[in-house]
């Protein structure tokens, strides 16, 4: 890629941060809906589950290939098709005459989203090359999650309230065509020198796993034991296959080498726990603030800012604590924060009271604001710039995977524990496991933050740098001799 100006470098940034707008946007848009699309298709809460999974298990099965093909073919070729398909996808789904067909067309959407991401990290790893800016940039992408996160329920709560659920694609419209000019207009094209080499049968095998994982997940309330372990036992023997098959194949689709990196594997761990954290905090207090409270869907959405200020505030200060003074900080910030907003909604019931709901709300703002820019800035640093778009496919992966998980683990506890009942009778105690599960994903993101982020784990990350680095010229020289 050539050296761009300040001016120019800003605005590919600013397009880029665009395709995370609307990726973001739709998923918190997306959760104030779930109400409105519950009474108008009769959905269970399985079905409501399927609604964000379907969408988040298509985008994390397809990150690492979109990734790989962009460094193959053309960072923003496949950019501009994935904000094509994308903003297809939307219209589609606006379009849904049910539930099935939503799921259907959540996963076109999910299939042009996974060439948005991770490319767009991708572009802004390979124009932001100094460390310091390369941070603060990231912090400004992270801030981006904040905006959706503010605005995206805001908007979703007026849009369902004024012209009804499907809306709430429509808004993918004007800013899917605005970032396809743009990207044709200013975004060079850039590729790695040596990409690697298509892995269907590795592919394969994510798609079986994640997808074989989720389904057992959520239908284990409602399916009996016969018909759900065989999806857990086929899970099982993807995800062995796929050990075994990528660790003897040249050029992988997952690249097990970066896990000895201890950063990025801490970085991965980190990523499943605080968006695992993210999606189920979402959908209970969505169902929570609608179905329980019997809140709009616009005042449900005007109580999720004390949750998305914070989150928007916190971003940008973390890429810079981040380029300053490294991950660690905002590491233990966050898992600290996410932790003891758990620990209010789990042990204090904090749904009951106004205060402690606030109060739950802006520590898990805070919390999520200060994970973000770490998480992607560990996972790119020290990789080699020609692996960029796969070592971010892995980190955006592992965020869509933890969020898959989360919706549906703690979705599947919600549901065990409301049974036939009502939400308005049984919520805040068929809640409590979850809650339980959240206080974990904020202690493992505070203990493994802590155990990665120290000299140990610099001189792993290190190592790995050098080893992939001396890899690559070796497949170089053999390339040209």
């Amino acid at each position: 890629m050539p050296e761009l100006s300040h001016g120019r470098r800003m605005l590919v940034l600013a397009i880029c941060c665009m395709s995370l707008l609307i990726v973001s946007l739709d998923n918190t848009v997306l959760n104030v809906a779930l109400p409105a699309l519950q009474r108008d298709f009769h959905a269970s809460t399985s079905g409501l589950q399927w609604t964000v999974d379907a969408y988040t298990l298509v985008l994390a099965s397809l990150l690492m290939l979109a990734g790989s093909t962009a460094d193959r073919i053309g960072r923003r070729r496949v950019f501009m098709a994935g904000l094509v398909v994308f903003t297809l996808g939307s219209v589609l789904c606006s379009l849904a005459p049910d539930l099935s067909w939503l799921v259907v067309f959540r996963m076109v959407q999910a299939v042009g989203g996974s060439m948005l991401n991770p490319v767009a990290m991708s572009i802004i790893t390979n124009t932001f090359t100094d460390p310091r800016e390369r941070a603060r940039a990231i912090g400004a992408w992270g801030a981006v999650v904040g905006i959706s996160m503010a605005a995206g329920p805001l908007v979703g709560g007026l849009l369902v309230e004024s012209v009804g659920w499907r809306s709430i694609f429509w808004i993918n419209l004007p800013v899917g065509l605005a970032a396809l000019l743009l990207t044709w207009r200013f975004v060079p094209e850039s590729r790695a020198p040596k990409a690697r080499r298509p892995d269907p049968v590795g592919q394969l095998l994510v798609i079986v796993l994640f997808g074989s994982l989720t389904y057992a997940i959520i239908e284990a309330p409602h399916a009996s034991l016969p018909v759900t372990a065989p999806f857990a036992a086929v899970a099982l023997i993807a995800l062995l296959a796929l050990l075994r098959y990528e660790s003897r194949r040249r050029e992988p689709l997952v690249d097990l080498r970066f896990f000895r990196s201890a950063p990025f594997s801490g970085a991965t761990v980190i990523a499943v726990s605080a968006f695992a954290a993210l999606g189920g905090f979402l959908f209970l207090s969505t169902l929570y603030l609608q179905n329980v409270r019997g809140l709009s869907a616009l005042d449900a959405g005007l109580w999720m800012l004390p949750m998305a200020v914070p989150t928007f505030l916190c971003a940008p200060l973390s890429g810079r604590l981040v380029g300053s003074r490294g991950p660690r900080l905002p590491l233990l910030i966050a898992g600290t924060a996410m932790t003891v907003s758990g620990l209010l909604f789990a042990l204090f019931e904090a749904e009951t009271s106004n205060t402690t709901l606030f109060l739950g709300y802006a520590l898990f703002g805070v919390g999520f604001g200060f994970v973000n820019a770490p998480i992607t800035n560990t996972a790119v640093s020290g990789m080699p710039t020609a692996q960029a778009g796969v070592a971010s496919a892995v980190a955006s992966t592992s965020r869509q995977l933890g969020q898959a998980l989360g919706v549906a683990v703690i979705g599947a506890v919600l549901a065990a524990g409301v049974g036939s009942s009502s939400y308005a009778e049984t919520f805040v105690t068929a809640a409590r496991p979850g809650w339980w599960i959240l206080v974990g994903c904020g202690l493992a993101v505070l203990a493994v933050g802590a155990l990665t982020s120290g000299r140990w784990a610099r001189t792993t990350a290190e190592r790995t740098a050098e080893r992939l680095e001396s890899t690559e010229m070796r497949r170089s020289a053999d390339a040209t001799a």
